[in-house]
């Protein structure tokens, strides 16, 4: 079963965070568990720690396939510059867009449901121009393609949810990590809010289950955390480039409660005190436990 029958048969508080200066990244030993690996790349340039990490998990050839319809989800929600760390990096965006289309897909695109103006979102973040260079088709999200689907979690029962990628061949999550006033970190479950329609604060009272139950649709085939930038305080949108610190970092993996267990290290915090890392690895999403994960570092 393929990912698009799967998901036409499931239902056609601020914080302050510091992070510490000198991150020292958890190793586990190959041998530990080769089911679950992450790749943790670092360096200097964005587009190449990114294409370093994918390189880890065997290239993107692995993942997509010849004239495969590819959607790359980036955060590309607020009116920020990419200095300001609100919005994922550019330049890790038109790195994965650029290596989808050497593995052979046929399109792909990327869109994002922004909270500010949409146009000037698109722009703002640098996304919109680095994603085209790189040969997607960028577009803005159009209100007549939410269509309602029945998610049967325990939050969410039925939602509208983005059709193109619901209808994609594979899906991409490229998420950025960063602080978060209500769920204290976002990452890349968190991401998923930008392909839901509707008013999508009504999620906000059981926020980590509904995060949940949102993750147990979408299932992306690779996440590519995005820690070049990260925001440590005054999230989501940010502002202050008091707020920023440089990581130069990125987190590939297929396991998305792995990925974000990991990125909240980054932070100085555990998977599990993050409460819709712990509901996903509880009901059997992923790896919470990164004593269980196989994590590769590389240095670019």
């Amino acid at each position: 079963m393929d990912r698009r029958e799967f998901i036409k048969l499931a239902g056609i508080t601020g914080i302050g965070l510091s992070i510490p200066l000198n991150i020292s990244p958890i190793l586990i030993d190959a041998a530990v568990s080769p089911e679950t690996k992450l790749a943790v790349a670092s360096g200097k340039s964005a587009a190449e720690i990114t294409k370093a990490a994918v390189n880890a998990f065997g290239g993107m050839k692995k993942f997509i396939s010849r004239d495969d319809i590819v959607v790359v989800k980036p955060n590309m929600a607020w009116d920020r510059l990419p200095e300001q760390g609100a919005n994922t990096n550019p330049e890790v965006v038109a790195a994965i867009v650029a290596l989808c289309y050497e593995a052979g897909a046929k399109k792909v695109k990327v869109f994002d449901r922004p909270v500010n103006d949409a146009r000037r979102c698109y722009v703002q973040s640098g996304i919109a121009e680095a994603a085209r260079a790189a040969g997607a088709v960028v577009s803005y999200m159009d209100d007549r393609k939410f269509k309602n689907m029945r998610i049967g979690g325990e939050a969410l029962r039925e939602w509208p949810l983005y059709q193109e990628i619901i209808e994609a061949d594979k899906v991409i999550n490229v998420p950025i990590a960063k602080h978060h006033g209500l769920a204290w970190l976002t990452m890349s479950m968190k991401n998923w809010m930008g392909v839901m329609g509707g008013s999508r604060d009504r999620i906000h009272q059981k926020l980590d289950q509904s995060l949940v139950d949102l993750s147990l649709v979408i299932k992306p085939t690779l996440t590519v955390l995005d820690a070049v930038r990260v925001l440590t305080a005054n999230g989501p949108q940010g502002g202050s480039l008091a707020d920023v610190r440089k990581l130069n970092t990125v987190i590939v993996g297929t396991d998305q409660v792995a990925v974000d267990a990991y990125g909240a290290t980054l932070f100085g915090m555990k998977g599990s005190d993050l409460g819709y890392v712990r509901v996903a690895a509880e009901a059997g999403l992923g790896t919470m436990d990164l004593s269980k994960v196989n994590i590769m570092k590389i240095d670019v």
